[in-house]
């Protein structure tokens, strides 16, 4: 790994930063990749509880502390909110230094590691504190899933269906065809694996590269996540984030259908493949739907006090053009959808 980096972002001193999760697995390995003396590990406590201002504030006063300057490179190895944290850090540490994405886990090789987005949450809601901060590199070991409990390994499924209804009506039934296979106790569906880790960043990232500040096109990415966010907010963030996406995505969907924006079936389509992959597709009861469009009004999509969705036209395709991509829908609808 030291060498990759290095090569794409060469520095006077490595930044590695992980969690607590990932660092017992990989953390000395990749230390010991870069030259010694040039890498120093830090590490905090996993999960998205920690993704937050504090956490920020103990990484950044820990890299002034270690004699960190501006011929730094941070490198986060681990999983989204390892990449959106240490990003966030990179972004800011000395008015910005270079970073380089070493995902580790299925949703980040797909989805978190590309686009730039970086930032922490609030108690008011997930990401509203961040800025676009593009790494130098993204490192992808499709080897280090090997080491993913299988819940964690599904939940990335999430971002792959989605891929596949936002852009590709194939790939989604590609996805959907091999779930029970690459979901199966000891699969060794390696080929089929790394197929859908090349698409899913072939799809993102040229939608990214189109718009890269999400004022238009990039929008679409979006879906699943307006509610999907909501959802995580209100749970104390105990949902994981691929499983608020696919329960968004169910609930977005029927929302379009409802509207008159997706075709017939399309909302159908999309659940059974959510539910081929194991994933949720029904509002938490313990979260009511009036809670979710509260949480909903202050996220960061929302204009001029309207909630914004990024809503499928049918598989593949998505509702919008050029002239925008996020849609208003009846509150009304959203309400009966919710309930």
């Amino acid at each position: 790994m030291g060498s990759s980096v290095a090569e794409h972002a060469p520095a006077h001193r490595y930044a590695i930063i992980t969690d607590s999760n990932v660092g017992p697995i990989y953390g000395s390995r990749a230390l010991n990749s870069f030259s010694p003396g040039s890498a120093e590990l830090l590490t905090f406590a996993a999960g998205e509880a920690s993704k937050n201002r504090e956490s920020w504030h103990r990484l950044t006063d820990n890299l002034l502390g270690l004699g960190f300057g501006r011929d730094t490179t941070v490198v986060a190895v681990g999983g989204g909110v390892v990449g959106d944290l240490a990003g966030f850090v990179a972004a800011t540490f000395m008015r910005g230094v270079q970073f380089v994405q070493v995902p580790t886990s299925l949703l980040a090789m797909i989805d978190a590691s590309i686009g730039g987005k970086t930032g922490v949450d609030t108690p008011v809601g997930k990401n509203l504190v961040g800025v676009f901060h593009n790494p130098a590199a993204v490192v992808v070991d499709p080897q280090t899933l090997a080491t993913l409990p299988l819940n964690t390994l599904r939940t990335g499924f999430a971002e792959a269906i989605k891929h596949g209804a936002i852009a590709d009506s194939g790939y989604f039934e590609f996805v959907k065809r091999e779930l029970p296979l690459l979901l199966a106790p000891g699969s060794k569906a390696g080929d089929v694996l790394s197929r859908i880790i090349v698409r899913s960043i072939e799809i993102k990232a040229g939608i990214v590269v189109r718009d890269e500040r999400e004022r238009g096109l990039r929008k679409v990415l979006n879906f699943g996540h307006t509610i999907g966010h909501a959802l995580e907010s209100l749970s104390g963030y105990e949902l994981a984030h691929g499983d608020a996406v696919a329960i968004g995505m169910a609930l977005e969907s029927a929302i379009a259908e409802r509207a008159g924006i997706a075709e017939a079936g399309t909302s159908a389509a999309i659940r059974d493949a959510l539910s081929t992959a194991g994933l949720p597709v029904d509002r938490p009861r313990a979260i009511s739907g009036e809670g979710i469009l509260e949480s909903m009004r202050a996220d960061k999509k929302a204009r001029g006090g309207r909630i914004e969705y990024a809503l499928p036209r049918c598989i593949g395709a998505m509702a919008g053009s050029d002239s925008g991509w996020a849609v208003t829908v009846d509150e009304d609808i959203v309400r009966e959808v919710l309930t």
